[in-house]
């Protein structure tokens, strides 16, 4: 089973992706980093990391990614996420380009509602490599160094800029076509899964109190997937290394995150849209997941 690396961990393995040693909120909610790849290492763990990135890669290399595996021979877009293990062999010395990496509530859930939902970051079990031409090698490597010189600024509002230029190329790889070159091993647990995992993201974000979710428990689903509730869950556990009652519980709890960060809805309109009968059982759920109650959660965000 692979373990999952989080953004700290990953920051002690390659030290030279964070000299100004940004913190973990530099973008006043969330965390967000762009560097060069010139010092890639020639191979890295395979694991999952807690954090989404999106790397352009101009060297050749093999990616093993979830079940697939896909050699990459010239400059491509790379986009990863929580979910999908995945690592790199480099095959060429000179390793160029830039990677991205941030986490989640660097996006706003608004944007993601719009149109990430359906992005290479955040569809499940989409295709995450795309290859690029020479026009759009040099278009992406603009936005790239712009992204570069940004981050290294003074201007109080550069992270608003740095999500838009994520935003544009998430756009331009939206454009392309994916490479259709995988060496698949696909099996039965693989295909439940990511019909599980974009049924669980189907259910988010709630737009208001009154729309309370529809699916809460792991029976939920494996009854809206007509498959038995031990057998979806035997599956996600051997895909992700997470039951399905774990997934829905982390899904929720971020979406509770948001709201009390993001809206003005008193704690028992939010509890009963997430599915919870009483703020009571809320309250205890959410402390369970984070430590902190929800009335402590919001006074941190103001």
């Amino acid at each position: 089973m692979s373990q999952t690396e989080s953004i700290q961990e990953f920051y002690r393995r390659v030290p030279h992706a964070n000299p100004a040693h940004l913190p973990l909120n530099n973008a006043g909610i969330g965390h967000f980093n762009v560097f060069e790849r010139n010092s890639c290492y020639k191979k890295t763990p395979y694991s999952r990391r807690d954090f989404y990135k999106v790397s352009f890669i101009i060297g050749t290399g093999r990616l093993h990614y979830a079940d697939k595996w896909i050699e990459i021979d010239r400059p491509a877009l790379l986009f990863s996420n929580p979910m999908v293990p995945y690592s790199w062999e480099a095959i060429s010395e000179t390793q160029l380009g830039w990677f991205t990496l941030f986490t989640e509530t660097f996006v706003h859930p608004a944007e993601r509602k719009d149109f990430l939902q359906d992005s290479p970051l955040f569809k499940i079990g989409a295709n995450p490599v795309f290859f690029v031409n020479e026009q759009q090698q040099k278009e992406l490597s603009v936005i790239f160094r712009k992204m570069m010189t940004e981050i290294e600024s003074d201007y109080p509002h550069k992270y608003g800029m740095l999500r838009n230029y994520l935003h544009l190329i998430i756009h331009e790889a939206m454009k392309m076509q994916p490479a259709e070159t995988f060496e698949r091993q696909i099996n039965a647990s693989s295909r439940i899964t990511t019909l599980f995992m974009e049924l669980l993201e189907r259910q988010f974000p709630i737009d208001t109190p009154e729309n309370a979710l529809r699916l809460k428990t792991a029976n939920d689903y494996a009854q809206s997937l007509s498959v038995h509730a031990n057998h979806l869950n035997r599956s996600v556990k051997e895909v992700t290394g997470k039951t399905t009652t774990e997934h829905i519980s982390a899904r929720i709890t971020k979406e509770a995150q948001a709201l009390l960060n993001h809206t003005n809805w008193n704690i028992s309109e939010i509890a009963y849209s997430l599915g919870f009968e009483y703020p009571a059982y809320f309250n205890i759920f959410f402390k369970k997941q984070t430590g902190l109650t929800p009335g402590s959660q919001r006074a941190r965000a103001v």
